[in-house]
């Protein structure tokens, strides 16, 4: 007979039970927590949501599944859901969805089911079963409508098709690329023509299928002129894989989509068999050669004249210090005196360099032709009499926006051409006249019609051939002997007069006699006579800034301007121009600004100084000439330019020039 539990035990037993119902309660409450939380999901969500038992019939829906599939909850509780939303040929699909929930799988898949009405939409789907202790004991069906998101995708991919069935069959050259000229796609007669596969052109840079001298001018001028224009058309010369070269007529537009990196759309056709049947290859390459020829030497030329004009500055500005402090008895006066006409010599040498370079004019001004003519010829007539020269001018001459220094620069080198053509002596005819262009004369210049004043200079010498003729305007043709070259000469007027918006052009035979014709562009404007300034130096009390960054231009300016009672601030480049002048804008009356600077250029370090103090006033400097990047800051509101190398009595004026500007 088993012993009676003791008191004790008796009562540890009543406790363990309370406990196990206690925590059976907690359960019980929980669930029902977790149930009405999940019922609460399942009826405010915004997705139709069904619920199903093991057998997945369903045991009930939310209001958007009864919206979805037009059915009442009352009619479809009890029912097996697949043989209610999934008729015909789409229920053997929904049921081998249902097996793999009922074995604990969760699914996910989208295809078309059937609403109250037998109308098929197409819904996204969501299976999830319920497990309890590891037994499927339901599930959840979650729907989404996407029958409008399938419709949209259809039309998105029949349009796709008719865009590539177009992009592949077109005969001409359909293609974009990328900022870096990388083939980002291309038609079949794109990569039929090249005689590669598409995806051997894709990511390659466009350059790459180029003849060698087009590769240059792609990236220098093709990429940079895309960007800054939005559009460019023109010919390029392409090199197959087969190593036949075809030339592509293209039209290219760039592209710019929000979100989206920009990119470059293209088309293009073969004009090869055109060009070489009208024998128009030999003319482009000639015309590519030759002005690429011209715009490197052009390039270079401006360089040198700029760092050429700075060297200048500096022993110009040192002569000059030295000169103030001795008088004209002190054995070296003449010596310094004869360094500044030196350096005077190697300006008007940069003068040639600059003429020659892109956008190469000093300073324009409306001007009577007749009058730098006639003071030139009767200059030159003096030292060379064995020329008779037989002037000729047009009455009321048309004005003309020119620099006169570089027009000079041209007639001399014309003169000197003519003279050299007439070893023995000979005639020159100088003409003006006026006189109207038409459309088809100006065509091949690449000129504008309208009003022209012509100048026309006739020699009587040796004539030139064909040959000739043709290289004249080369830099560093001459048909003199070795070390009598003109060098730049006539070179430099083909620049200037280019740099003039003008023409020129030379008629020559062999024994005959050479004409050259300038026609230099008409203005309206009344002619300025050239101003003179004084000869002393003007001093003044001023604060100013001076901005460079060549320490031997800054040592010599710091004590010309201080030398004229300046007080002077000191920027070596434009970012330190900028921090000095924040600190010291209240005190600093005017800025003189170097224009070529490597941290910062002139035209940055302006608008910056400008967004400090709108009344800023500043004097441009440059060993560049006052076209081009200097007329750019000009326009924007600097008060004045002037060219390096400077004279002192020249800087003080137009140093008083900007201060007294209002």
């Amino acid at each position: 007979m088993a012993a009676k539990p003791s008191y004790e035990e008796l009562e540890q037993r009543i406790k363990e039970l309370e406990e196990q119902s206690f925590e059976r309660k907690q359960a019980e409450e929980k669930a029902k927590h977790e149930k009405k939380r999940l019922e609460s999901l399942v009826k405010y969500s915004s997705l139709a949501i069904v619920t199903l038992d093991a057998r997945h019939n369903i045991v009930s829906c939310n209001r958007d599944f009864e919206e979805l599939f037009s059915f009442k909850e009352s009619e479809i509780v009890g029912k097996n859901l697949d043989k209610v939303i999934a008729k015909e040929k789409y229920i053997k699909e929904a049921i081998s969805y249902t097996k793999k929930t009922l074995t604990g799988q969760t699914i996910h898949g989208s295809g078309k089911r059937n609403r109250k009405d037998g109308t098929l939409i197409d819904v996204e789907f969501h299976g999830v079963p319920v497990v309890v202790d590891g037994k499927v004991v339901g599930a959840f069906g979650i729907y989404q409508d996407i029958t409008e998101r399938k419709r949209a995708e259809a039309a998105l991919q029949e349009s796709e098709e008719r865009y590539r069935n177009l992009f592949n069959n077109i005969s001409d050259f359909i293609y974009t690329h990328d900022f870096e000229g990388r083939f980002l796609t291309v038609n079949r007669a794109a990569s039929q023509t090249l005689g590669y596969k598409p995806e051997e052109l894709l990511g390659r840079p466009i350059s790459d299928f180029m003849l060698p001298e087009y590769r240059a001018t792609f990236y220098a001028e093709y990429l940079t002129g895309i960007k800054n224009k939005g559009s460019l058309d023109g010919v390029s010369k392409y090199l197959a894989k087969d190593g036949t070269e075809h030339y592509i007529e293209y039209r290219n537009v760039l592209v710019e989509q929000e979100g989206q990196e920009p990119f470059v759309y293209g088309s293009g056709r073969e004009i090869t068999e055109r060009i070489l049947s009208q024998r128009e290859v030999h003319k482009l390459e000639r015309q590519f050669h030759h002005s690429q020829k011209m715009e490197a030497i052009g390039t270079l030329a401006g360089g040198i004249a700029h760092d050429f004009n700075n060297l200048l500055m500096g022993i110009l500005g040192n002569a000059s210090l030295v000169l103030l402090d001795i008088d004209s008895s002190h054995p070296y006066y003449e010596k310094l005196k004869n360094i500044q006409q030196h350096v005077q010599s190697g300006a008007d040498l940069t003068k040639q360099l600059l003429g020659f370079a892109r956008g190469g004019k000093y300073e324009v001004r409306p001007t009577d032709l007749n009058e730098i003519i006639k003071k030139s010829s009767e200059m030159f007539g003096r030292t060379k009499k064995e020329v008779v020269i037989h002037p000729k001018y047009q009455k009321n001459i048309w004005t003309v926006e020119i620099d006169r220094g570089q027009i000079d620069q041209v007639l001399l080198n014309l003169y000197v051409n003519a003279w050299q053509a007439m070893p023995e002596g000979g005639n020159l005819y100088i003409q003006t006249k006026n006189i109207t262009l038409d459309k088809n004369y100006v065509k091949p210049y690449k000129s504008k019609p309208g009003r022209y004043v012509r100048i026309s200079v006739t020699d009587t010498g040796v004539g030139m051939d064909e040959s000739t003729r043709q290289k004249i305007f080369d830099p560093f043709f001459t048909t003199r002997e070795m070390g009598r070259g003109t060098g730049l000469g006539l070179a430099s007027v083909y620049g200037i007069i280019k740099n003039h918006d003008g023409i020129i052009n030379v008629d020559s035979e062999e024994g005959e006699g050479t004409t050259f014709n300038i026609y230099l562009p008409a203005t309206e404007k009344e002619t300025i006579q050239k101003e003179h300034l004084p000869e002393e130096v003007l001093k003044g009390t001023e604060t100013l800034l001076l901005v460079d960054d060549e320490d031997m231009i800054i040592d010599a300016c710091e004590q010309l301007l201080e030398e004229m009672g300046y007080k002077v601030l000191i920027a070596k480049g434009g970012k330190d121009a900028i921090k000095v002048y924040k600190k010291n804008k209240d005190e600093i009356d005017m800025v003189i600004l170097d224009m070529i600077m490597p941290d910062m250029g002139g035209g940055e370090t302006y608008d910056k100084l400008k967004e400090i103090n709108p009344k800023i006033k500043v004097l441009l400097a440059s060993g560049y000439s006052i076209d081009g990047q200097a007329s750019e800051i000009l326009g924007r509101g600097c008060n004045g330019f002037i060219q390096k190398p400077f004279q002192m009595e020249n800087l003080s004026h137009k140093i008083k020039e900007v201060l007294e500007k209002k």
